[in-house]
C-alpha cells in the first residue's frame, strides 16, 4: 500500500493542544510545505508517511490500577464501614444521574430533529405539490438541496472548527477510551454541546446518517462529566464526588454511560448492559453490571416518560428508544424451521455486502486523510454529499412510477402524490422523504404489496453507496440506522421475491401466500444482517434487536443471522469501527495475545534501558527527566542503590510523571520539610485536584537554588508495583497486562534489579497479519 501522509484526526487544533499541553496535531495533508512556529518549537516532525503498519506514539495509557502509596493506604485505613457504605450509595446515585442525563439528552434530540425535519418536508412538500401541476419540479429540487445543504454546512462548520473529535459516530474512540486508551478531549463539555447539535443538523439535513452511535458518546461524556463532581471546562469545582476522581472510577462510570446511551437509543437496557460488556468495558464485576443497568433503565425509562408529555398522553409509556421498530406481533411473524437456512444464506449475503461496505469506506477515509485534511474542504465535502443525497433522491422519486393507493389507516407521514393518480401516493417517496428512522420503520410494517422490487433494489442500491460516502464526513452521526434500512430494504425484497417464487411453482397459491405472507420478518432478518456485517457485533445486537422489536420469537433467527454475518464478514475485513481505530494508529489491546506470540518473552517485548529514580533523588534530576522531550515516560521505576557495587539498584516501588508534577508544583522538598515544621503535609486530595488536567512541566518553575534540593519519594511512590521475571512469555505478560488494566509493568532479573517496563505500545505492536505474527513500527505523531 502507498505511504499516506497523514496527520491523525482524533484530536484537536494543534495552538489549542500547545496551550494545554497535550502534542497532539490535526488531520492535516501534504499540501502544507510552511511550518509554524510553533511547531518547529515543539520539535515533533509535522507530517508523517502513513501505512498501516505504524502505531501512533501520542496515545497515553489510562492507569485503571490504583495507586497503593502510603497516602492513599493511610486514607483507606482511616475510611469507616459508614464510610464504605456512603461511597457505594454515592455510586448509585452517580449512575441514576447518568441516566437520567443521557435520556434528557436523548428526548431533547429526538423533539428537535422530529420538529426541524417535519417543516423541511412540509415546505417542500407544498413545493412539490405547487409544481407538480404547473411544471418547474427543478424548483423543488434546489430547495431541498439548499435546505440539506445549510443543515449540514451547520453541522459541519461546528465539528470541523471547533472540536474534530466530535466526528462520525463516536463509539470507535469511546471503545478506545473503555479499553484504557487516553483519547484526547474524547470525554470534554465542548464535545458533547457540539456532538448533539451536530447529530440534529446531519439528521435534518437528510443525509443517510442515524442519531444512534452519537448518543452512546453522548452518554460517555455525561458519565464522565457527572462522576467527577465539577467541570474543568467550565472551570466550576462543586466539591462532591471527590473520591471519584481517578481512572479507575471514571473508566467504570463511562461504561455506564455508553449502556445508557445504548438504551436511550434503542429502548433496550440489557442490550446497553451486554454492548458495553461487549465493545467496551475490560474489567467486569457483579456490581458494576446492577449499576450499570440501573443506569440503562434509568435513561430508558425518563426518555419515555418526557417523550410521552411531549405527546401529550403523560404516563404512557410506550416508547422506550430513539428507534421504535414498532411491536411484531407473534401471529404476523410465526417461522418455520425450513425458513431457518433461508435466514442462514441472508446472514451470510448480510456479511458480504457489511464486508464491501467496510472496504469502501476504508479506501475513502485514506482518500480523505490525504486529500480532504483542511476544515474548510471538509465542510465543503459534507455539503456536497447533502446536495447529492438530496438530488439523488429526487431523480429516484421523480422516475419512479410505483404508486400505491393510500389507505384508510395510512402511515405515511408525508404521503406525495407526484405523478400518481388522485388517492394513490408515490411508494419510492416513502423510503426516501423520510427520517431514515421512519424509513426503517414503514419497511418492517408495512403491508405487504406496499413496495415494488424495483423501487426496493434501486433504492438499496443508491442508499448504500450514499450510506458509505456519508460515513466519515465531519458531521457527527452514526451508522446504525442507515445499515438497517439497507438490510430491511434488500430483506424485504427476498421475502417479495420468495413469495413470488412460490406462488408461481406451487398448485395452491392461497397457501404459499400464507407461508410467505410477511416481507416484514424477512425485512427484520435482513435489517439485522447489513448491520452485522458492517459492525460485526453479535452478542449486544441479538439482544438489542430482540428489546427493540419487543418479541422474542426471532431470537434464535437473529442470533443465526449475526454470528453468520460477522463470521463471513470477518474472512474478508474486520469491523467499521476496529478499521477506523486501525487507522488512527491507536495501540489497541484485544481481549488476548496474538496466537503465535508464545516463544516471544518480556526480554524481547520490554523497552530498555528504563530511566530510574533514586528513593531520595535530585530535584535538578527530576526536572530534567521530565523535561526531556526525546524520552516522553510516564512511569519511573524507583530503586534503592546497594552499597559498593556500581550496577543498577533494586527496585523499590514505582512514580509516574502526574505525582512528579504535583509534587514540583508544592515544592515537597526534603529541606524545605526541615526548616519549616509547619508546613501542611501533601495529602491525596491535591493529587486528585490537579487530575486529569496535570499542568506540564514546562509550566512549573524551579529555582538554580530548588534544583541542588532533594525529594523523598518514599510515601508518593506505589511500593508493590507488578513486576515479571525476563524469561515470561508475551502470552502471560499479554493476560496480566490486560487483566489488571495496567499502564506500566516492571520486568526484573532474578536479583530484582530493573531491566525493562512495557508498557500498552510494547505489546499492541505485535499483531496477526496474513502471513503470522507482525510487528507494527512506532511513530511519533
Amino acid at each position: 500500500m502507498a505511504n499516506i501522509t497523514k496527520k491523525v484526526s482524533w484530536s484537536s487544533r494543534a495552538d489549542e493542544s500547545a496551550a494545554a499541553g497535550e502534542g497532539t496535531p490535526l488531520l492535516n495533508g501534504s499540501e502544507q510545505p510552511q511550518h509554524s512556529r510553533q511547531d518547529s518549537l515543539r520539535g515533533r516532525p509535522k507530517e508523517i508517511p502513513h501505512n498501516e503498519k505504524l502505531l501512533s506514539l501520542k496515545y497515553e495509557s489510562l492507569d485503571y490500577d490504583n495507586i497503593e502509596n502510603q497516602l492513599f493506604l493511610e486514607e483507606e485505613r482511616r475510611m469507616s464501614y459508614m464510610g464504605f457504605r456512603c461511597l457505594e450509595i454515592s455510586r448509585w446515585v452517580v449512575c441514576g444521574l447518568i441516566g437520567f442525563l443521557t435520556g434528557l439528552i436523548a428526548c431533547f434530540i429526538d423533539i428537535v430533529v422530529e420538529q426541524l425535519a417535519g417543516i423541511k418536508y412540509q415546505v417542500v412538500k407544498e413545493n412539490i405539490e405547487k409544481f407538480t401541476e404547473a411544471g418547474g419540479l427543478s424548483i423543488s429540487l434546489i430547495l431541498w438541496a439548499v435546505l440539506n445543504s445549510t443543515f449540514v454546512m451547520m453541522g459541519a462548520i461546528i465539528v470541523a472548527f471547533f472540536e474534530p473529535i466530535a466526528a462520525g459516530s463516536g463509539i470507535p474512540q469511546i471503545k478506545c477510551y473503555l479499553n484504557g486508551v487516553k483519547i484526547p478531549r474524547v470525554v470534554r463539555l465542548k464535545t458533547l454541546v457540539v456532538k448533539v447539535c451536530g447529530v440534529i443538523c446531519s439528521v435534518v439535513g437528510g443525509l443517510a446518517v442515524g442519531k444512534e452511535g452519537p448518543m452512546i458518546h453522548s452518554g460517555a461524556v455525561v458519565a464522565a462529566g457527572v462522576s467527577q463532581g465539577r467541570s474543568t471546562s467550565l472551570k466550576r469545582d462543586f466539591k462532591i464526588f471527590e473520591y471519584f476522581r481517578r481512572d479507575t472510577e471514571k473508566r467504570d462510570f463511562v461504561s455506564a454511560g455508553a449502556a445508557a446511551g445504548v438504551s436511550a437509543a434503542f429502548g433496550a437496557p440489557v442490550g446497553g448492559v451486554l454492548f458495553s460488556l461487549e465493545e467496551g468495558a475490560s474489567f467486569w464485576n457483579q456490581m458494576l453490571t446492577w449499576r450499570i443497568f440501573f443506569a440503562s433503565m434509568i435513561s430508558t425509562f425518563t426518555l419515555n416518560f418526557f417523550l410521552s408529555i411531549y405527546h401529550a398522553n403523560p404516563g404512557d409509556l410506550s416508547n422506550p428508544g430513539l428507534i421504535n421498530f414498532g411491536r411484531f406481533e407473534s401471529d404476523s411473524v410465526a417461522y418455520n424451521l425450513y425458513e431457518i437456512p433461508l435466514f442462514i444464506a441472508m446472514g451470510a449475503i448480510g456479511g458480504l455486502l457489511g464486508a464491501l461496505f467496510n472496504v469502501l469506506n476504508y479506501w475513502l477515509t485514506i482518500f480523505r486523510i490525504r486529500y480532504v485534511h483542511r476544515p474548510c474542504l471538509q465542510v465543503m465535502e459534507a455539503m456536497l454529499v447533502a446536495a447529492v443525497t438530496a438530488t439523488v433522491s429526487f431523480a429516484m422519486i421523480y422516475f419512479s412510477n410505483d404508486c400505491q393507493p393510500l389507505g384508510p389507516e395510512h402511515t405515511e407521514e408525508y404521503p406525495l402524490q407526484l405523478f400518481c393518480a388522485d388517492g394513490e401516493y408515490n411508494s419510492m417517496a416513502t423510503a426516501f422523504f423520510n427520517t431514515p428512522e421512519r424509513s426503517v420503520r414503514s419497511l418492517f410494517h408495512n403491508q405487504p404489496g406496499t413496495y415494488n422490487p424495483l423501487t426496493l433494489g434501486l433504492f438499496t442500491l443508491t442508499y448504500f453507496f450514499l450510506a458509505c460516502w456519508t460515513y466519515g464526513l465531519a458531521v457527527s452521526a452514526g451508522v446504525f440506522i442507515p445499515s438497517l434500512l439497507i438490510g430491511a430494504a434488500w430483506g424485504r425484497l427476498c421475502g417479495i421475491l420468495l413469495a413470488s417464487i412460490t406462488s408461481n411453482s406451487s398448485t395452491s397459491a392461497q397457501d404459499s401466500t400464507a407461508i410467505w405472507a410477511d416481507p416484514g420478518k424477512y425485512a427484520l432478518i435482513g435489517a439485522a444482517a447489513q448491520l452485522g456485517g458492517i459492525v460485526r457485533m453479535t452478542l449486544s445486537l441479538t439482544v438489542i434487536m430482540v428489546e427493540a422489536t419487543g418479541n422474542v420469537t426471532y431470537g434464535l433467527p437473529i442470533m443465526l443471522v449475526l454470528m453468520t454475518a460477522k463470521i463471513v464478514g470477518d474472512y474478508f475485513e474486520e469491523g467499521l469501527y476496529d478499521i477506523h481505530i486501525k487507522l488512527q494508529s491507536v495501540p489497541f489491546l484485544h481481549w488476548e495475545a496474538p496466537a503465535t506470540s508464545h516463544w516471544l518473552t518480556a526480554r524481547e517485548v520490554m523497552s530498555s534501558p528504563v530511566t530510574c529514580l533514586n528513593r531520595v533523588e535530585k530535584v535538578g534530576t527530576i526536572v530534567d527527566v521530565l523535561s526531556n522531550t526525546s524520552t516522553n515516560h510516564n512511569g519511573f521505576p524507583v530503586v534503592v542503590q546497594v552499597s559498593g557495587s556500581d550496577e543498577s539498584g533494586k527496585l523499590c516501588g514505582l512514580i509516574l510523571r502526574s505525582q512528579l508534577i504535583v509534587l514540583l508544583k508544592h515544592k515537597v522538598f526534603v529541606e524545605l520539610a526541615r526548616s519549616r515544621l509547619t508546613r501542611r503535609k501533601l495529602q491525596l486530595k491535591d493529587f486528585r485536584d490537579a487530575y486529569p488536567r496535570f499542568p506540564p512541566i514546562q509550566s512549573i518553575h524551579v529555582s538554580q537554588d530548588e534544583r541542588e534540593c532533594m525529594m523523598d519519594l518514599t510515601e508518593f511512590m506505589n511500593p508493590t508495583p507488578y513486576t515479571v521475571p525476563q524469561e515470561t512469555s508475551l502470552p502471560r505478560v499479554f493476560k496480566l497486562f490486560r487483566a489488571l488494566g495496567l499502564r506500566h509493568l516492571v520486568v526484573v532479573d532474578d536479583e530484582n534489579r530493573v531491566v525493562g517496563l512495557v508498557t500498552r505500545k510494547d505489546l499492541a505492536r505485535y499483531h496477526l497479519g496474513k502471513h503470522g505474527l507482525e510487528e507494527l513500527q512506532l511513530a511519533q505523531t
